[in-house]
């Protein structure tokens, strides 16, 4: 480990710099300033008024005003902003006339946190601007402000999150993404530790201080990255769970314990695939599309249950799944590993498959090592 730099950096440099980069890239953890654009066809007062009311909401900055909508569409598509809000042409004089009149506004969500922030915003915003008007009408013939208030928007709408009552996206983003960026760390440290042996010719020399024992072979040879591993799994959990979010109450004994096993189940999903595909060079790009949509299937930024049905069962096949599955109903739910018993009996199983395949894998080393030999 301490011959070749590239350990020191895979074990402590890279998930250091994780966990300041998921410290701060949200920022204030709250969606604020996105560009929209506006296309007033009526470009009258009242026009003018709504795109002011647009730009003072503190989720949207109005950066662009375009002559016709498919130039906002075309900058919608390279996401030179995220919508628009078109107007139309006599906007104002159907108002006054208390003509119906549509204000359309168009979002990109295929970035889903963001389109699901502008549709929100823009949804709140117009209906207010929907009932101004008859109010305005309302208050001029005499009507008491309350008692129009009351007829137009009879339900009052008061949000209290529950677990999170600044609406952060860091407090439920920045913790499990940490440790998606982990698991990519350790499936490529375990399968390059492995696969330097046969790549360096010192396979022989591995099994003869194991005296021969695949087991203690490789249980030697990883238990060292296992314990840095679970050094930076509890720095994340107590900067993450104590530092940056000290109002939540969950068990730090819980969510480390359920962190050793996501870090057992990951390093054994390594060995699995070391085990099937042998070679280094092939098994680093079978563990690089195993990280990646690990990333994807984890259910951080989509929920899994909602994915298609072939994605959702190939889902159960990544240790990062479970591991997010678990941690959020120990975070959210309060719950205590009685209540996620599935997702860590789970993990518990992702130690069984390469333990079955650890004679195949000391027969393959034998027979690397002796070709080499020859």
């Amino acid at each position: 480990m301490t011959s070749r730099r590239i350990y020191g950096v895979a074990c402590l440099v890279l998930p250091l710099f994780s966990l300041i980069f998921m410290a701060t890239i949200f920022g204030n953890g709250r969606l604020e300033n996105l560009p929209v654009g506006v296309v007033d066809h009526d470009n009258t007062s009242a026009s003018r008024n709504i795109i002011r009311k647009v730009a003072a909401t503190p989720a949207l900055s109005v950066s662009h005003h375009y002559a016709n909508e498919s130039e906002a569409r075309k900058d919608v598509q390279r996401k030179v902003i995220y919508g628009y809000l078109v107007i139309p042409s006599g906007f104002a004089s159907k108002v006054g006339n208390n003509q119906a009149v549509t204000l359309c506004y168009y979002y990109h969500n295929a970035l889903l946190g963001v389109g699901g922030e502008l549709r929100s915003t823009f949804e709140r915003l117009l209906k207010q601007l929907s009932v101004q008007p008859i109010a305005l009408e309302a208050i001029g013939w005499g009507e008491d402000k309350r008692a129009v208030t009351s007829f137009l928007m009879p339900v009052t709408e008061e949000v209290f999150p529950v677990y999170n009552s600044e609406r952060n996206y860091s407090v439920y983003l920045s913790q499990p993404f940490y440790f998606v960026f982990l698991q990519i760390l350790l499936l490529l440290v375990t399968t390059f530790a492995l696969g330097s042996e046969t790549k360096w010719c010192t396979t022989k020399e591995w099994l003869q201080t194991a005296q021969g024992n695949i087991v203690v072979a490789v249980v030697g040879k990883l238990l060292p990255y296992t314990l840095i591993f679970i050094g930076m799994g509890l720095l994340g959990n107590q900067f993450f769970l104590r530092w940056m979010q000290p109002d939540l109450s969950v068990s730090l004994w819980a969510m480390n314990g359920l962190m050793v096993l996501f870090i057992l189940a990951t390093q054994a999903l390594a060995l699995f695939l070391y085990s099937v595909f042998p070679v280094l060079a092939l098994v680093i790009s079978a563990v690089s599309m195993v990280g990646s949509l690990g990333a994807t299937l984890s259910g951080v930024t989509f929920p899994v249950v909602f994915m298609d049905t072939p994605v959702y069962v190939v889902s159960f096949l990544f240790p990062i799944r479970h591991f997010v599955e678990a941690e959020q109903t120990l975070l959210y739910l309060h719950g205590s590993f009685a209540d996620c018993w599935m997702s860590v009996v789970s993990l518990l199983l992702f130690l069984l498959p390469p333990l079955l395949l650890l004679p195949r894998l000391k027969s393959v080393l034998i027979r690397n090592n002796d070709e080499t030999g020859r």
